[in-house]
């Protein structure tokens, strides 16, 4: 066997260790050159030592399970936020059209558009990312549409 699997593309691995580490039968030159075909797959090394380090390093580039933590956290920093932003503009602009001389329509659109934006911050920080994303919009939305009644 040529020390590739079927597809051609990666050496097995225990012939890849011998090919690093030389044969011992005065095939130096050629195993060196075997081996230096694959420095991108990390066989070059001395003795593939650090092909294990390579694997733990792997881990901390961002795959681990603090990592998800991380953007779960994040992820509900962001719609509380974004839910408190929304529903402090769609009251301040109820109020605002509340003095005006708008149809009441106008005003308690925009209310109920601040009061699904701020359901939707709640459910953010209780973990219901998507639910928050999608009253968010939905607040937006309703927002919008009574600002077309004007």
């Amino acid at each position: 066997m040529s020390g590739r699997t079927d597809s051609g593309t990666a050496p097995v691995t225990a012939e890849r260790d011998d090919l690093a580490q030389g044969t011992g039968d005065g095939d130096e030159e050629t195993a060196g050159a075997d081996a230096a075909g694959f420095e991108g797959d990390g066989a070059g090394d001395a003795a593939g030592a650090d092909d294990a380090d390579d694997a733990d390093d792997a881990d901390r580039d961002g795959d681990g399970p603090d990592d998800e933590y991380d953007d779960a956290r994040r992820a509900r920093w962001a719609s509380v936020l974004t839910g408190a932003v929304l529903c402090a503009a769609g009251v301040g602009a109820a109020l605002f059209r509340l003095s005006g001389g708008e149809p009441a329509l106008v005003p308690a659109a925009y209310g109920l558009g601040a009061a699904v934006c701020a359901l939707a911050g709640f459910l953010g920080s209780r973990g219901r990312t998507r639910r928050a994303l999608w009253l968010l919009v939905a607040g937006t939305m309703i927002m919008a549409l009574g600002d077309q009644f004007d």
